[in-house]
């Protein structure tokens, strides 16, 4: 986590531009727990949708990054998920048929963001690939070829339409902050901020850690008629890696609160 000497707002600014330097596109942002002292910012590139949207099994889930920007007294600390990690951890072993053309959008999100900020360093954790590739926190843990299904559709398009609708009516305080749509693929992804104070981002990201709020937002993934998401208990862990089991037994909920949020949003 590195630190820039501008407020939040500023900071924000200087973060899209460096991203659009290398060709990236911020297509989504927000508060997290609806705090204005918190924002990430979710972006992406063609190159990275074209490579990622090859990996049948959830690939595009990749095909977001995404930055976060908190308030401090120096001014604004800035962190952002390891490129690497994720590609690794949702590519899994088709990782390396897309190795050159993922690192270098990993090369380019590290040469944009790095000039920011002092010790501008991408967080993940420190598992060997081959563990990453196979990540389960603890045994008898989900994997990320153990996803829950939200729901099925009729189709790919009233999939679409039924999302899209909830989200515009923020049900269960559900925000959209972003959407990316393979039409041709028929696959489609949606970025959404939990804002529920007594069960969403108000309630579990305070315990785990804000420092670590570029995981955010949280994904569900339209695959043809079915709607997914990863696991909680899979990718909470994978973005806090240090989080302790006394620490993830203080959310013990959480994982099942985010798949009601999220079943409700496919109803």
């Amino acid at each position: 986590m590195g630190i820039h000497k501008d407020n939040l707002t500023k900071t924000s600014g200087a973060v899209q531009a460096a991203l659009e330097s290398k060709g990236f596109v911020v297509i989504g942002s927000y508060n997290p727990e609806g705090k204005p002292n918190l924002k990430v910012l979710a972006f992406t590139r063609t190159d990275l949708q074209q490579t990622v949207i090859k990996v049948k099994d959830r690939g595009a889930l990749a095909s977001v990054l995404k930055v976060g920007l908190k308030s401090v007294a120096e001014g604004t600390a800035i962190s952002y998920i390891n490129p690497d990690y994720i590609f690794n951890a949702y590519l899994r072993n088709e990782y390396p048929t897309h190795a050159s053309a993922l690192n270098k959008v990993s090369a380019d999100v590290v040469s944009a963001l790095a000039p920011l900020g002092k010790e501008n360093k991408p967080f993940g954790g420190s598992l060997a690939i081959a563990k990453l590739r196979k990540y389960q926190y603890k045994p008898t843990m989900p994997y990320f070829s153990d996803p829950v299904t939200l729901k099925t559709f009729s189709s790919f398009e009233d999939g679409v339409k039924t999302i899209e609708k909830n989200l515009q009516a923020k049900k269960g305080g559900a925000k959209l902050v972003y959407q990316l749509k393979f039409s041709s693929n028929k696959v489609a992804v949606f970025g959404v901020g939990l804002l529920d104070t007594k069960e969403g981002e108000p309630a579990f990201l305070p315990v785990i850690g804000e420092d670590h709020l570029a995981a955010l937002p949280y994904e569900i993934i339209l695959q043809d008629k079915v709607a997914t998401m990863l696991h909680g208990r899979y990718r909470i862990a994978l973005h806090w890696p240090d989080l302790t089991m006394g620490t993830f037994m203080k959310i013990m909920s959480t994982p099942g609160d985010i798949e009601d949020a999220l079943k409700l949003l496919c109803e």
